[in-house]
C-alpha cells in the first residue's frame, strides 16, 4: 500500500491526513485486495511522523446523490481519528485542519474516494471531515479511534465562506438538520471548539 499526504487548495501539504492506495490484484474473475492491515497501517503512520492507532468502532453509511454529510468532528477528550473508504459509488471527501498550532490551520483538502479506485483517507483527530455523494448511491465505511460521544460532537458549516471549499456541485446539497444549523468557522473557533 502507498500512503501520501494531501495538498490543500493553496498547494500546502497537510500534516496528518493520508491518502492510502492499496495494492489491488485483478484478473478476469474480479479483484482482491487487503482493505485493512493493522501492522501496515501503523507502519505508514510512523513513516509519516505519526503514532500508531487502534480502532474501536466501524461505521457504515449509505447516501443518495447530492447528500452532503459534514463537516463533523469530536473534540477532546474524545477526539476521533477516522479511516474512510467508499465501497459503492463515489464521494468527494473533505478534511479541514482545526488545529490552532498547525501552519495549515483553517485550510482544507479533498480526495475522491470510490469503489473503483479503492483508496482510503486517514483523517486524524484535529480535523473536521465531510463528504458529498457524487454517484447515484454511495456506501461509505469508516473506522474510528474513539467511540461516538454526543457531548464532544461538533459540526462546522459546509458552505462557510472563510473556508471556501470547492464542492463539485452546482445545486444545493441534501443536508441533515444539524448540518444546516452548523456554526461558521469563526463562531466555532471563538467558542473554543478547535484544537490546540
Amino acid at each position: 500500500m502507498q500512503a501520501e499526504p494531501l495538498a490543500t487548495a493553496a498547494g500546502f501539504q497537510l500534516v496528518g491526513p493520508l491518502l492510502i492506495t492499496p495494492r489491488v490484484f485483478g484478473d478476469a474473475r474480479g479483484f482482491f485486495y487487503e482493505s485493512w492491515n493493522q501492522r501496515n497501517f501503523n507502519s505508514a503512520l510512523e513513516a509519516n511522523g505519526q503514532s500508531p492507532v487502534a480502532f474501536v468502532q466501524d461505521n457504515h453509511s449509505r447516501s443518495s446523490q447530492g447528500v452532503l454529510r459534514g463537516l463533523h468532528f469530536q473534540k477532546d477528550p474524545h477526539a476521533q481519528g477516522k479511516l474512510v473508504r467508499c465501497i459503492q459509488g463515489e464521494i468527494f471527501d473533505v478534511v479541514v485542519d482545526c488545529r490552532q498550532s498547525s501552519s495549515t490551520f483553517g485550510q482544507w483538502a479533498s480526495a475522491r474516494l470510490s469503489s473503483e479506485n479503492h483508496q482510503q483517507l486517514w483523517v486524524p483527530a484535529g480535523f473536521a471531515h465531510g463528504f458529498l455523494t457524487l454517484s447515484a448511491q454511495a456506501e461509505v465505511l469508516y473506522k474510528t479511534t474513539e467511540f461516538w460521544d454526543r457531548d464532544c460532537e461538533r459540526s462546522l458549516l459546509w458552505s462557510d465562506s472563510d473556508l471556501a471549499i470547492a464542492w463539485p456541485q452546482a445545486t444545493e446539497p441534501l443536508l441533515a438538520d444539524k448540518d444546516v444549523a452548523a456554526p461558521t468557522w469563526q463562531t466555532l473557533i471563538a467558542a473554543g471548539d478547535g484544537f490546540q
